[in-house]
């Protein structure tokens, strides 16, 4: 690691998130300017730019309803409702049998798992508490699936283009196959406007599934804890039926939205930001192999069945 004066390290990590947050920096390019700023550097915002991140990321994808047909959320989640379940839950049992497989803490192996059906960070958070996970459990999967995440955001718009799928099959695919919203919503952005408006859509209505579940897990663990959906989601809503409803102001509403993609890019710089050495030496090798080969599984057999036609 290199070492600067703290001062000017302040300064140019400010820099670097004030240019995230402008037209010159794409998503991806955010994201691998934060791993490798953390990396190279070390992150002098360590607990703070890690509390920002979660709150940004939340407007920013309340921000993102703007551009959204509240109806349209509604259709996905009703004709999905199917598709939903049997996902989720063939991707959590699969993760039990790896769990077993390469002899993870249980806890550990849950949260991974869980992460890897539903959504991510937001996922494991929600589940946490009801299983009752240690910090650290719960600090080595986050490191995991937000690792896995950067690697999804740089390569899925690269497969993409290379199984040459449409917007809407991108929007199916990354939706389902990529853990964290930040994430789905970063490479749908590089593929395109229709395939962003759609993964976000897609995302959101199946981490809607976070509290079903959550209280589902709830009864095995025998836990106190009560899920709630996600105030981010209900402000996704919101703002969709906002634009859905009131469309003579659909100039102000475009320009929320366009802020809240600005500012879902500096998130994801905060995000690579936080994915430091000590963070990966932490999570050791097979929780990351386990998790790996579950990415891997969920998503190859996801794209082919959308290359099928049989995933619509």
């Amino acid at each position: 690691m290199i070492n600067i004066n703290p001062n000017v390290l302040k300064l140019l990590f400010i820099a670097c998130f004030i240019v995230s947050i402008t037209p010159l920096i794409g998503s991806a390019m955010a994201l691998f300017m934060g791993i490798s700023f953390a990396l190279l550097f070390g992150n002098p915002f360590d607990l703070q730019s890690a509390q920002l991140s979660k709150l940004l990321l939340k407007v920013s994808v309340i921000g993102l309803g703007f551009n959204v047909d509240v109806m349209h959320v509604l259709e996905v989640g009703r004709s999905s409702i199917v598709l939903t379940i049997v996902s989720i839950t063939a991707i959590i049992g699969l993760g039990e049998i790896l769990t077993q497989l390469f002899r993870l803490n249980k806890n550990t192996g849950t949260l991974i798992s869980f992460g890897t059906a539903i959504c991510g960070g937001s996922a494991i958070a929600a589940m946490a508490p009801v299983i009752k996970a240690k910090q650290d459990e719960i600090a080595v999967a986050l490191a995991i699936v937000f690792s896995l995440n950067a690697v999804g955001l740089l390569i899925f718009p690269w497969l993409g283009h290379y199984f040459e799928l449409t917007q809407s099959q991108f929007a199916l695919w990354s939706a389902l196959a990529i853990h964290d919203t930040s994430s789905v919503v970063g490479a749908a952005a590089a593929y395109g406007p229709a395939a962003l408006a759609m993964a976000t859509t897609i995302k959101l209505t199946r981490a809607m599934w976070i509290v079903p579940y959550t209280a589902l897990a709830g009864v095995f663990w025998r836990s106190e804890e009560k899920a709630s959906i996600p105030l981010f989601i209900v402000g996704f809503l919101l703002a969709a039926a906002i634009n859905t409803w009131l469309p003579e102001f659909k100039p102000l509403w475009q320009i929320g939205y366009e802020s809240a993609k600005a500012l879902l890019v500096g998130t994801l710089f905060l995000i690579g930001a936080g994915i430091s050495k000590a963070v990966l030496k932490q999570c050791g090798w097979q929780p990351f192999v386990m998790a790996i080969i579950l990415w891997a599984i969920v998503s190859s057999v996801i794209l082919l069945l959308i290359i099928d036609g049989f995933i619509q």
